[in-house]
């Protein structure tokens, strides 16, 4: 089985629900989708928002090892995403020597605000934790208890394993930030990552590959 962990925040509802779509469409392995609402976290993720923090699921991804009792692997992904590829072929690329796996990007944004107003962060290792796949019994440092007293910059750049020798790394491919890279085939892309701001937001209705949104949000509605 394939544990898939998505951020969940009510402002983006809707994004949800057509990445948990466009994942099970494609794939060949069964898989579990599980949101993380803070509403069914109360007692766990105690932490309260930072003014720079855009979304509900900031700081909850890191919880996802110790929701797994920190056992076995399971991926993380952001909500703000829209799959094109069989997810199982992410799935196979575990490695076992390492404690997380992320596509390792060299982001360094130039503008200060985001969707909604929302205030652009740039540290090292930006958007690293966006898609994770977590090795949960490496991952033991992640207990509620620090990820809900841990800094940002702890949590985000990967300080709580005490070695970058232990994140690995997956193809770009399962990370394309719209807006930011090069514009490419989606043949070449395996995960869209509308991380500026999703198509489902007025203002970003025009983004690029937002064709592939829509479409997948229409295939999610067929009740034929």
């Amino acid at each position: 089985m394939i544990r898939v962990f998505i951020g969940f925040d009510p402002v983006e509802t809707v994004s949800y629900h057509v990445l948990s779509h466009s994942i099970q469409a494609r794939a060949s392995e069964p898989v579990a989708i599980a949101p993380l609402m803070l509403s069914q976290l109360s007692g766990v993720m105690t932490r309260e928002r930072h003014e720079l923090q855009s979304t509900d699921f900031s700081f909850s991804r890191f919880l996802t090892p110790y929701l797994c009792d920190f056992q076995g692997w399971a991926l993380f992904m952001d909500c703000d995403m829209l799959v094109l590829d069989d997810i199982a072929k992410l799935w196979a690329l575990r490695d076992e020597s390492y404690a997380v796996q992320v596509v390792k990007h060299d982001h360094v944004p130039s503008e200060d605000t985001k969707f909604l107003g929302q205030a652009q962060s740039k540290y090292e290792k930006k958007n690293w934790s966006s898609v994770m796949l977590f090795n949960n019994a490496k991952c033991t440092a992640l207990t509620p208890e620090f990820v809900n007293s841990a800094t940002g910059l702890e949590l985000h750049r990967f300080q709580w394993l005490g070695d970058d020798g232990l994140i690995g790394e997956i193809p770009h491919r399962w990370n394309h930030l719209v807006g930011y890279d090069e514009t490419v085939p989606v043949a070449n892309i395996s995960n869209l990552h509308y991380t500026i701001g999703g198509p489902y937001f007025d203002d970003y209705r025009g983004t690029d590959y937002a064709d592939e949104w829509f479409a997948e949000k229409a295939a999610m509605g067929r009740c034929d």
